[in-house]
């Protein structure tokens, strides 16, 4: 998706550790003509792929889903990082790892939401070392749920985890596909 190239290449922030720093328009701030953009264009992606559901993890894919939510006309689910008093009974949880935030966490959705019947769609902001991703479809696969696709804005191509993916047959989507990042700059894939 150009647009979203020309917004890293003009806003985003390279730190330290092959860090992208966003927040101007993603993940802090957001861009909402930008985020209407992103959910058509994921609704374009799996338009006739039969999603019934979307599913993120907080806080920053949030936003990302409900864009495309709305553009799909399908309800969207996240994944708690902490139970929490608000979420009662049986639960589905898996233990992700934030590259993000160097922390575990131990991901939950309840049972309510997540159904055998559905068939699912996982979006985030980014797809760098896959460990949100593998929670989620960890997830999926707890609850019986079909998987169709992956949507992600952001990935780091270079960690290799969303090809190691793909090769494993999940299909993922990326807006955005970061091949090289350095203090030169950012080269994205063809």
């Amino acid at each position: 998706m150009k647009l979203m190239e020309q917004k890293i290449l003009r806003e985003g922030q390279i730190l330290p550790g092959d860090i992208l720093k966003v927040g101007s328009f993603l993940n802090q701030n957001i861009d909402t003509d930008l985020l209407g953009e992103m959910g058509r264009e994921i609704a374009r992606l799996y338009d006739g792929a039969g999603v019934t559901k979307i599913l993120t993890i907080e806080a920053s894919g949030i936003a990302i889903a409900a864009a495309a939510g709305l553009s799909m006309g399908v309800p969207v689910l996240f994944a708690k990082k902490h139970r929490t008093s608000n979420v009662d009974g049986d639960v589905y949880v898996t233990k992700v790892h934030s590259f993000t935030h160097n922390e575990d966490y131990a991901v939950v959705v309840s049972r309510d939401y997540l159904l055998p019947s559905d068939r699912v769609l996982l979006v985030d902001d980014f797809l760098a070392n896959g460990n949100a991703l593998r929670g989620l479809i960890d997830l999926c696969n707890q609850a019986d749920a079909e998987l169709v696709g992956v949507a992600i804005a952001i990935e780091k191509c270079f960690s290799g985890a969303g090809d190691q993916m793909r090769a494993e047959g999940v299909r993922i989507d990326s807006l955005a596909q970061i091949e090289s990042m350095t203090e030169n700059g950012i080269v994205f894939r063809s």
